[in-house]
């Protein structure tokens, strides 16, 4: 099994800019991991508190990704200086191999060894 982490942020709380961001972060997460939904587990999401005009788990079901797996997302910690309007994914699947992880937009600053 293999651990897929992601983040990426989005420009403002609007449902499209979520649904954007998460189309954006799955895409990029399954093209560098050659993988597809039928490898996927499932996958967790979370959100910072500031995000409230979509569900990120609700947005990539609709991008057309996770239609039959199991997915949830959480509110993520609100912890003091956290990076604000951030979303998460973490990724299990079937595939093995060196994962490659995907650090988007202003969630590069989280991870600079994945800087994009």
């Amino acid at each position: 099994m293999l651990a897929l982490r992601g983040a990426i942020t989005v420009d403002e709380d609007r449902a499209e800019a979520v649904d954007d961001s998460v189309k954006s972060l799955m895409e990029r997460l399954y093209s560098e991991n050659s993988i597809s939904d039928d490898d996927v587990e499932f996958a967790i999401f979370s959100q910072t508190k500031d995000i409230r005009s979509r569900n990120a788990a609700a947005a990539v079901r609709k991008a057309g990704f996770l239609k039959r797996n199991a997915i949830f997302c959480v509110e993520e910690a609100d912890v003091e200086l956290s990076l604000p309007l951030c979303i998460r994914v973490l990724v299990y699947t079937k595939k093995d191999g060196e994962p490659k992880m995907v650090y988007l937009k202003g969630a590069s600053l989280l991870r600079p060894d994945f800087r994009d």
